[in-house]
C-alpha cells in the first residue's frame, strides 16, 4: 500500500502549522488505495452494525458488503471491466451504494448523474462519459428519461431498481397500494435487466486489480454555472485520500456507533465523500433520505437521531426557519459540517445555538474530491472563514495579474495542491492545462488566508462586480443583508450600468410573518458597506432559484437580467 506524503514547496511559509488543531495532523501519511477497501475494511471492523436505513429498512456491514460484491459479479458478468464506464441515475438508496462499490469492485468507473436533469442533459453526459450501462430506478421522474437515453446514446444495457424492493414489507404494500402513479411502465426486452436478476449469484468475485493513483473511480460533472458540464476525473486515490482527510479532522468519534443522516444527494461529489465515505470510515449508520423534504429531514433528526448531519446553507436556513422547528427534538446532532455554498454566520449562528452542535464551513469543489479546507470542529472557528488546509493540502493564493504567490492577507486566486486534486478533466486536455498550472489547482475563486492560515472566500472570479474599476464582491454584501432580522435568503448580482459599466443587485426573500420595504433595507446597508458597494436595486421575491442540491443559483438570474437589459426592460 503507498502512502501520499505531503510535499512542501521549498522555501514555502505555511502559516496554518502555527494554529493546525492538535487533533489533526497536516503531515500524516495518507495511504493511496483503491476506493473499495474503504467498504471491504468497513464490513471486516464492523461486520454486525447497522451500515444503511432506507425509510425504516436496515442492512448490516456484512449484509451491504455481500449486496456490492454480488452486483461487482453481475456488472463483471455484463461486461464492466477495467475503465468501463457505469452510469448512475439513482436517487440515495441502497441500490446506489451498492452500484458504487460494486462497480468499482469490478474495476468500472462510476459517472454520477442527476436523477432531476432532463433527458436532453442527461444524454450530453452519456455520450461525453461513454458510459456503457446505466443504472436507474422504476419510478416516473427517472425511468423514462433512462429508456430513452437507450435509443439516443451508446447505452448498451439499462439495470432498473424497484423502489419498492428497497422497502420494509409493510411500507412496500402500503407503497403498491397507494403510490402506485410514480411507477414507470417498465418495458421489458433484452436491452435491460432487474437488479435482482443482476445480483442473481454467489458475490463470490475478484476484486479489480487498481492503480490508485492513476485509474480513475468516478467522473463526476462540475455545476456547469456557464457553460458545458466537464466531468472531473477523481481517481480511487483522490477520494480515499479526501475521505481520510475528513475523517482525520474530527478529533472524536465513537467508531461503529455515529450515525450520518444523507439528505443531500450522493450523486454530489460533497454527500459521496462526506457523508457515504467518511461515514465508512466511521463505521457508521447512513440514513438515507431519497430527496430532502423538510417535515421528513425534522422527523429523521427527531426520531433516529442522526450524530452527523453534513449540508448545505439553504438546508440549515430551513430548518432555522421552520415553523414548528420547537416541537421536534434536533439535539442528537454533534457536528454539521456546511459545504456547497457561503454559509452566512447568522444561519450558523441561530443553527448552534437551537441544536446546540458545532457547524463547521468547509470549502471545496469537484475538482478537489471535493473537500480543501474546513474550520476545526474543536477550537478556533472563525465567522466567515472556511477554515485551514485540510492534512496533506496547500493553499496558495496567487495574483490574478501575474499568478505570483501572495502573501498573507493580500486577496487573489486560491489554488490548491494535494492528493485530493483532480487527474483532470475528461477528455478536454486544454481546460486540464487552463487550470492546472505550476502544479496546483487553480480555483476561480478570490480569497485571502489571514496570518494564522484561515481562508476567507471573497467571491467566485466570475460573480466579481466591477463597478468604475471598483471591484465589488456580492458574497460581502451578502452577508450584511443577512444580519438584517428579516432577511431569510438573499443573494446579489452585478446587472449592466450606463454609467459604471456594473452595479450590484440584490434580491431578497423575507421570513414568514415579517415585512421589508426597500426604504428599510437601504437605510440598514447604509453603515455596513462603503457607498459604491451599496446595491443599486432591490428585488424581492417569494422564492429564490436554487440548483437541484439546494444552493442559492445566481445562473438564473443572471440570464433574467441579461434578458431584460437586451429588451430594454430594465
Amino acid at each position: 500500500m503507498a502512502a501520499s506524503h505531503v510535499q512542501p514547496v521549498q522555501g514555502a511559509d505555511y502559516p496554518w502549522l502555527k494554529t493546525y488543531p492538535p487533533f489533526a495532523d497536516w503531515a500524516m501519511p495518507i495511504p493511496s488505495v483503491p476506493a473499495y477497501k474503504l467498504l471491504h475494511d468497513a464490513v471486516a471492523t464492523y461486520p454486525d452494525n447497522p451500515c444503511m436505513e432506507f425509510l425504516g429498512k436496515r442492512w448490516t456491514y456484512t449484509e451491504t458488503g455481500r449486496l456490492a460484491a454480488q452486483a461487482a459479479q453481475g456488472f463483471k458478468k455484463l461486461g464492466v471491466t477495467k475503465g468501463t464506464r457505469v452510469a448512475l441515475l439513482l436517487p440515495n438508496s441502497p441500490y446506489y451504494v451498492a452500484s458504487f462499490f460494486g462497480i468499482l469492485m469490478a474495476g468500472g468507473t462510476v459517472v454520477n448523474m442527476n436523477p432531476l436533469y432532463a433527458a436532453r442533459e442527461l444524454e450530453h453526459l452519456v455520450k461525453d462519459s461513454g458510459a456503457e450501462f446505466l443504472v436507474t430506478m422504476d419510478l416516473t421522474v427517472m425511468y423514462p428519461k433512462a429508456r430513452t437515453l437507450l435509443n439516443n446514446t451508446p447505452l448498451k444495457k439499462l439495470i432498473v431498481c424497484s423502489m419498492a424492493g428497497a422497502l420494509p414489507f409493510a411500507t412496500a404494500v402500503m407503497f403498491n397500494l397507494f403510490k402506485r402513479s410514480t411507477v414507470a411502465n417498465v418495458e421489458e426486452d433484452d436491452r435491460q435487466i432487474w437488479w435482482d436478476d443482476l445480483i442473481d449469484n454467489d458475490g463470490i468475485a475478484t476484486y479489480a486489480e487498481v492503480n490508485p493513483a492513476e485509474d480513475i473511480a468516478v467522473l463526476q460533472y462540475t455545476g456547469g454555472t456557464t457553460g458545458v458540464p466537464k466531468a472531473a476525473m477523481l481517481t480511487h486515490g483522490n477520494i480515499t485520500a479526501n475521505a481520510r482527510q475528513v475523517s482525520a479532522w474530527y478529533g472524536k468519534p465513537q467508531r461503529g456507533k455515529e450515525k450520518f443522516l444523507a439528505a443531500l444527494p450522493f450523486f454530489h461529489v460533497f454527500a459521496m465523500t462526506v457523508i457515504l465515505l467518511v461515514g465508512l470510515e466511521y463505521g457508521a449508520e447512513i440514513i438515507m433520505m431519497p430527496r430532502f423534504d423538510l417535515k421528513d429531514c425534522l422527523k429523521n433528526i427527531d426520531k433516529k437521531k442522526p450524530t452527523f448531519f453534513p449540508a448545505v446553507p439553504t438546508i440549515y436556513t430551513a430548518i432555522n426557519n421552520a415553523p414548528d422547528v420547537r416541537s421536534y427534538d434536533l439535539t442528537s446532532i454533534k457536528l454539521c459540517i456546511s459545504g456547497g455554498a457561503p454559509l452566512p454566520v447568522e444561519v450558523k449562528k441561530s443553527f448552534e445555538d437551537m441544536t446546540k452542535c458545532v457547524v463547521v464551513e468547509g470549502y471545496g469543489l469537484s475538482e478537489t474530491s471535493p473537500v480543501a479546507c474546513t474550520n476545526p470542529t474543536e477550537g478556533v472557528n472563525k465567522p466567515g472563514s472556511v477554515g485551514l488546509p485540510m492534512p496533506g493540502t496547500i493553499i496558495e493564493i496567487r495574483s490574478l495579474e501575474d499568478d505570483r504567490v501572495l502573501g498573507v492577507n493580500e486577496k487573489g486566486e486560491i489554488c490548491v495542491r494535494g492528493p485530493q486534486v483532480m487527474k483532470g478533466y475528461w477528455n478536454r486536455p486544454q481546460d486540464t492545462a487552463d487550470v492546472m498550472k505550476h502544479g496546483a489547482l487553480h480555483t476561480g475563486d478570490v480569497g485571502y488566508m489571514d496570518d494564522e492560515g484561515y481562508v476567507f472566500i471573497v467571491d467566485r472570479i466570475k460573480d466579481m462586480i466591477n463597478a468604475s474599476g471598483y471591484k465589488i464582491y456580492p458574497r460581502m454584501l451578502e452577508e450584511a443583508l443577512y444580519m438584517h432580522p428579516a432577511v431569510e435568503e438573499t443573494t446579489v448580482i452585478g446587472i449592466p450600468d450606463a454609467y459604471r459599466g456594473e452595479a450590484p443587485k440584490a434580491f431578497i426573500k423575507v421570513r414568514a410573518g415579517m415585512t421589508l420595504t426597500e426604504d428599510e433595507i437601504r437605510k440598514f446597508m447604509a453603515d455596513k458597506v462603503s457607498k459604491i458597494e451599496q446595491p443599486a436595486q432591490y428585488e424581492f421575491r417569494d422564492e429564490l432559484p436554487k440548483s437541484l442540491i439546494g444552493k442559492l443559483s445566481k445562473k438564473e438570474l443572471k440570464q433574467e437580467e441579461a434578458e431584460a437589459a437586451k429588451s430594454g426592460n430594465t
